[in-house]
């Protein structure tokens, strides 16, 4: 994408990650705010600016991000427990960076989905 993009930047390896699993194709990080015990980052190397975007481009390499999440999940002991997979898309969806990107959440009850009521 360009030295814009954050997570380009952490592929590069231009900006330090803590990084968990690499691919040929993608790469997990953990996040430097995390929101639960586990919160590792999964994003595709080539940079798409949203799940959608992905989806439709290259779907090879969706299936790619998933994967490797379930082998992150795994090495982090999360299968017995269970784990939450997000995907923030734009902006009403909580998008910050415009690299799509899984957040890999677990390690501890995570509670409901949404932390209010929209009605």
């Amino acid at each position: 994408m360009g030295s814009d993009c954050l997570f380009c930047r952490i592929v590069a390896g231009e900006i330090p990650a803590t990084i968990v699993r690499e691919t040929a194709t993608t790469l997990a990080f953990r996040d430097i705010q995390p929101k639960a015990p586990v919160h590792v980052l999964v994003v595709p190397k080539e940079h798409y600016a949203d799940v959608a975007t992905l989806a439709q481009g290259d779907p090879a390499l969706s299936a790619e991000v998933l994967a490797t999440a379930a082998a992150v999940a795994e090495d982090e002991g999360l299968t017995g427990d269970g784990f939450r997979l997000l995907f923030n898309t734009g902006a009403y969806g909580g998008q910050e960076v415009f690299h799509v990107h899984a957040h890999l959440l677990g390690g501890a009850p995570l509670g409901p989905m949404l932390a209010r009521d929209l009605a």
